[in-house]
């Protein structure tokens, strides 16, 4: 299966020619504008078109004492310490230029060269570029007769520290998780991927917000026609803000329509260069702790970094739980409608009994009863994600007990549908990702109510469409339901179980990697070797065909116990 390189989706359906781009209101009026190297006409144009702000400071100063100067910057952005240091920066000459005449001619190299002790700091004449560096939270100096400004990276804008993410806690793993400031989440990415071959792009989106998306891959791993298409994909976007992560993901996913995720997002910095050294690419957006990995398939949204972390017995073991879990969430509650409704003779006589003397007193027929505590299920489950923390634990506690033996005792529900919703309701708590977990509670409902009028082969019928509509699903090109259909080997060991690490020499082809070798020679030789023994005195250990620790059994020492046996 090969990417088919093609127009991003939202280009196939609009021709832009044809459509005129909504301009920015202020700065596209200005590109390819220069500076004034007057001061006073320069700040006037500055104050009319950032407007009346009570934040936005110009403060006036002379370079040196001789040159009348400006720095405009908004005051919640920059600390004053660091308009301090800059003001001083500017006001102050070095002792070495002290007795030297500096003319205005040579002062802005003076400046950039001698004086100005700052990385962050670049020349820039362009008005509409230093109106944006002013709006990112930079502060810009303006120089009575230069024809360039100077703009410092003061932004200073608090965040919370880096903590174990919320929605992907694990047993054993890192404990640290993505934060809002995109700069610190690139740097948890250079720090766990520490190669020349990690490569970031960025790009701003949203006409308004200027949002900035970083994409992040391994060159000579990921493909560079997906690394292509999902740039295209992102920079066709057009829009007014991007306020998280999930807008870019609406946009670029290939099946608008379907319940499905095709995009896996994550807050764990592990797991996202785990995605990358497997040929994905990770989107990240300035403002969300959220990271987008493409493509995605089906099995990726049950599996955990304990998979991983865990010997490949006890990750395997974990995984199958589940998968279980997730077709119990999914088929339960409408089997059980099916199997009550219309083929009672499949239940065993004393389980039909007790379900008979269950369902005494209920007027409302079975698929009446899940429905009902199935909504009921959900609600109470949204009320528990939006309630305080502090109060949300205690409510979903009191809240099942307090429902499900009120709906028993009012006659609306018997004991047996309680239970059944209450273990179809934890399976759906054992799925690792929240979207993929909102789909299948989604999909529980119209498989119930075909369950209810059709039976099993309504049961059948619902599981059928349903397979065939994940069996025409692509992430980018990639089927959605790889390594399993179509058949990849290598992908296979990842799958369903998990194979031991040193059995997965290679990449999971279906993301079509440049390089698939994963595993050295070396190392795959080192396992076929004989184990070593290096404590067992008697055996000794043998590697590499080379005897290693062999010992006499006195270990060379006259007065060893086992020379007074």
């Amino acid at each position: 299966m090969r990417f088919k390189h093609r127009k991003p989706t939202i280009l196939r359906k609009i021709n832009k020619s044809k459509v005129k781009k909504a301009p920015d209101q202020i700065i596209d009026d200005y590109q390819n504008k220069s500076i004034d190297t007057n001061l006073n006409q320069s700040i006037q144009l500055i104050e009319r078109l950032l407007g009346v702000s009570d934040d936005f400071v110009i403060r006036r100063f002379h370079v040196f004492g001789k040159y009348k100067a400006a720095m405009a910057y908004f005051e919640n952005y920059n600390s004053k310490d660091d308009v301090q240091d800059t003001l001083k920066s500017f006001m102050y000459i070095p002792r070495h230029l002290d007795h030297e005449k500096i003319d205005k001619v040579d002062l802005k190299d003076i400046l950039f060269n001698e004086v100005l002790f700052r990385a962050d700091i670049k020349l820039e004449d362009q008005i509409s570029t230093i109106l944006q560096a002013i709006m990112e939270g930079n502060a810009v100096v303006l120089i009575d007769g230069l024809n360039e400004a100077f703009l410092f990276g003061n932004r200073n804008v608090d965040k919370r520290s880096i903590d174990n993410p919320d929605t992907e806690r694990v047993i054993r793993g890192p404990r640290e998780g993505f934060i809002e400031s995109l700069q610190s989440n690139l740097a948890l990415l250079r720090y766990r991927l520490q190669t020349t071959d990690f490569r970031i792009k960025s790009m701003k989106i949203g006409r308004l917000t200027k949002t900035n998306v970083a994409l992040c891959y391994v060159e000579g791993i990921a493909d560079p026609r997906l690394v292509e298409e999902v740039k295209d994909r992102v920079v066709a976007i057009d829009i007014d803000s991007i306020a998280d992560s999930g807008y870019l993901e609406q946009f670029i996913e290939d099946n608008h329509m379907s319940p499905f995720p095709q995009i896996q997002n994550t807050e764990r910095p592990d797991k996202a260069v785990s995605a990358m050294l497997e040929g994905k690419v990770v989107l990240l957006t300035d403002g969300s702790p959220f990271a987008l990995i493409a493509p995605a398939v089906f099995a990726q949204f049950f599996q955990t970094v304990e998979d991983y972390t865990e010997r490949f017995v006890m990750g395997s073991l974990l995984r199958l739980l589940r998968v279980l879990a997730l077709s119990f969430a999914l088929f339960f509650p409408s089997f059980y409608v099916a199997i009550i409704a219309f083929n009672p003779e499949l239940i065993p006589t004393d389980f039909a009994i007790a379900i008979a003397s269950g369902r005494a007193g209920v007027p409302f027929p079975t698929i009446m009863e899940v429905l009902f505590m199935e909504i009921a299920m959900e609600v109470l489950r949204e009320a528990t994600v939006r309630l305080p923390q502090q109060v949300g634990g205690a409510l979903s506690i009191v809240g099942v007990l307090v429902i499900g033996q009120a709906a028993v005792e009012a006659g609306f529900a018997n004991p047996i549908t309680v239970v059944v919703i209450a273990l179809t309701t934890i399976g759906s708590f054992a799925t690792p990702a929240y979207n993929a977990a909102i789909a299948l509670r989604m999909l529980r409902f119209p498989l119930v109510i075909i369950s209810g009028t059709f039976g099993l082969i309504g049961l059948m019928f619902g599981f059928i469409l349903i397979m065939n509509h994940i069996l025409s699903l692509k992430s980018f090109g990639v089927p959605y339901l790889t390594p399993i259909v179509p058949g990849d080997f290598q992908g296979m060991k990842d799958t369903i179980i998990r194979m031991p690490l040193w059995k997965m020499p290679k990449r999971p082809g279906q993301f079509h990697p440049q390089n698939q070798d994963r595993l050295g020679d070396d190392v795959i030789a080192e396992f076929n070797q004989e184990q070593s023994n290096p404590l067992d005195l008697q055996a000794g250990h043998k590697r590499w065909d080379k005897t290693n620790g062999v010992s006499k059994k006195d270990n060379g020492n006259p007065n060893s116990d086992h020379n007074r046996q």
